[in-house]
């Protein structure tokens, strides 16, 4: 690749990413997490997000009603954590429905173009 492909593909990886991510916290709060347990699943799982760009992520999906957050202070350090609300778990699970029809319309098309 050229460098003008390479930054083409830089920018296209980047909004794929863009709406996985979204998809991604969603799916992983369905069990309470805060900003960094959050990063580190993500990570683990091979979504690798930035922190700025996850926290304003959380309060957007927040102010949309599709997670609920709870501050613990039981610990040394306050944490905030999130969760899906009832309404998030919808759109989650939504959103998986969508996942699977296009990843395998994708498949398909990737298997039909095969020379």
């Amino acid at each position: 690749m050229n460098q003008d492909e390479d930054k083409a593909l830089a920018t296209h990886e980047q909004e794929l990413r863009r709406g996985t991510v979204v998809f991604a916290s969603l799916v992983a709060c369905r069990r309470p997490q805060y900003g960094y347990s959050l990063l580190t699943t993500l990570t683990e799982a091979g979504i690798a997000t930035e922190a700025n760009t996850l926290y304003p992520l959380l309060r957007r999906l927040e102010k949309q009603g599709l997670l609920a957050s709870v501050w613990n202070t039981e610990q040394a350090r306050p944490r905030k954590y999130y969760t899906l609300t009832d309404s998030g778990a919808e759109v989650a699970a939504a959103l998986h429905s969508h996942w699977l029809e296009l990843n395998s319309s994708i498949t398909k098309l990737w298997k039909d173009g095969t020379p």
